[in-house]
């Protein structure tokens, strides 16, 4: 249909420019064949049909503006024949009007159509004359020149400009309100001309209701971005925006189109979060894993030499009991007491380590002299400089755990002397330990409180982890110019 109406205008268009050409043919004879020459409605008749045959013409700048100015030259030319020929010269005046507004409308209606209707129908008077009771001739028009004002008129009619671009815009209208996407329509000072049903649906918006975002929700820039809501909220959409240049290439208008990607946001969300998951599963799978190897490491080379020591020393009793004397076998069964001691020891650590690291150890704090612990953890070769008046709030089994671990270090890897000190410090209390030793190396100090270091290893992660569960703190300073100093500091209390 669309084709067929576009074939039909082209037709119409044709015959108009052949009805000007005729027309401009039929002025210029009858000017020609006038006996004198007659420069009245006859020779307005060459510029109207020339007006008529630019109308048809391709629309340029030059066509747009000879067309009424040759229409115009008509109108003058027919109205100096008003006193000779006043029926044609009205009726010429109106063609070259109405040729000369025929892109001319008046609120909705043609401004030349009253124009060319006026025209014809005084051409058609011409064309009767016995319509006028003794008529005068001077009050009538020629036959030619009333038959080309009548081919004038009608070709006027045939060069009308089409509806196309009414229904162009209708149709553009209707795309626009048709689409899935939001759009939005701007001018060059970024003021909504229009948006579609979808952009009100996005937004927020009734069908019918006013913009009441200000200013429009323009992107800076194309690419992911949250569009805002009249209730204050926003929605993911993927944005474009095309600016439309006018002739010299300025901004004429701008169009936004906006792409609800909620549900592709949903989709990164939740992959994310399974892939946070994913992340923590396996690094707990990692640490469980280092967990496992550095406790097989432990068991292999800690666990497996106190048992073999039992196993060898409890050999050589049984086998020789007759042949030992007394003092040997007290020995023997002396040494095998403290490899099982020591073996009792670590399965207790590791009893420990395993509660600490599912967090179920949990702190009874009471007022703990710390002089009492210190004393009971003291072994030979430990010097004690504690006040009495000095207590800390604490787990007392914990505390006296710490201590004793941190004896132990530093009897195994240090120097004596060995000293325990007590200090307040405001409201908090600390307890150092200190040996004589050769100091930690510089390359293990960071992980100092970390599983399994040097051997057994248990005793400063297990002291680290006590004293945090106690709401306190342990850092280890270097003594100088040799030894070994392990801090704890714990809220102080009354005793």
């Amino acid at each position: 249909m669309r084709i067929a109406a576009h074939d039909v205008g082209r037709f119409s268009r044709l015959t108009a420019g052949c009805a000007g050409l005729a027309v401009a043919t039929a002025g210029v004879l009858a000017t020609a064949y006038s006996a004198p020459p007659d420069l009245g409605p006859a020779a307005a008749l060459v510029p109207a049909g020339i007006a008529l045959l630019l109308q048809v013409l391709p629309a340029g700048r030059v066509v747009r503006v000879a067309a009424p100015l040759v229409a115009l030259a008509a109108a003058v030319l027919g109205a100096t024949a008003l006193d000779q020929h006043p029926a044609a010269a009205i009726a010429t005046v109106l063609a070259g009007l109405g040729l000369a507004f025929l892109d001319v409308r008046v609120a909705r209606f043609r401004a030349a159509d009253p124009l060319v209707a006026g025209a014809a129908i005084v051409a058609l008077a011409g064309l009767v004359p016995r319509v006028f009771e003794d008529p005068d001739p001077r009050g009538l028009m020629p036959p030619a020149v009333a038959g080309s004002l009548l081919v004038l008129a009608l070709g006027a009619v045939l060069a009308r400009p089409h509806e196309e671009p009414d229904d162009r815009q209708e149709f553009a209208s209707a795309l626009l309100q048709s689409m899935n996407e939001a759009v939005m329509v701007l001018d060059a000072n970024h003021r909504v001309i229009d948006v579609n049903r979808r952009w009100r649906e996005l937004t927020g918006h009734g069908p019918d209701e006013p913009i009441r975002l200000d200013p429009p929700p323009l992107p800076p820039t194309g690419g992911d971005w949250l569009m805002p809501r009249v209730d204050g909220s926003a929605v993911p959409v993927l944005a474009t925006v095309a600016t439309i240049p006018d002739a010299d290439g300025a901004p004429r208008a701008y169009v936004a189109t906006y792409v609800d990607i909620g549900d592709r946001k949903r989709t990164e969300e939740t992959l994310n979060a399974h892939n946070t998951e994913l992340r923590e599963a396996n690094a707990r799978l990692e640490t469980a894993l280092a967990f496992k190897n550095d406790l097989t490491s432990m068991l292999t080379h800690d666990v497996a030499q106190p048992i073999s020591s039992i196993a060898s020393l409890a050999e050589l009793l049984r086998a020789d009991w007759a042949d030992l004397p007394d003092d040997i076998r007290l020995e023997l069964a002396t040494k095998i007491d403290k490899n099982t001691q020591r073996l009792i020891k670590m399965m207790n650590d590791l009893q420990l380590l395993f509660r600490l690291d599912t967090g179920s150890v949990t702190a009874r704090q009471a007022p703990v002299p710390l002089l009492e612990v210190a004393s009971q953890a003291a072994a030979e070769g430990v010097e004690i400089a504690i006040d009495d008046d000095l207590a800390a709030l604490a787990d007392r089994g914990h505390l006296t755990v710490v201590v004793q671990n941190l004896v132990k270090n530093a009897l195994a890897y240090g120097n004596p002397p060995v000293r325990m000190t007590g200090a307040r410090r405001g409201d908090q209390v600390e307890l150092v330990v200190q040996d004589s030793g050769p100091g930690m190396p510089p390359e293990l100090v960071p992980t100092i409180f970390g599983r399994f270091m040097r051997g057994a290893g248990l005793g400063l992660f297990i002291v680290r982890h006590l004293v945090e569960a106690n709401g306190g703190t342990i850092r280890y300073e270097p003594v100088e110019p040799r030894g070994a100093r392990f801090i704890v500091t714990l809220d102080s209390a009354p005793i």
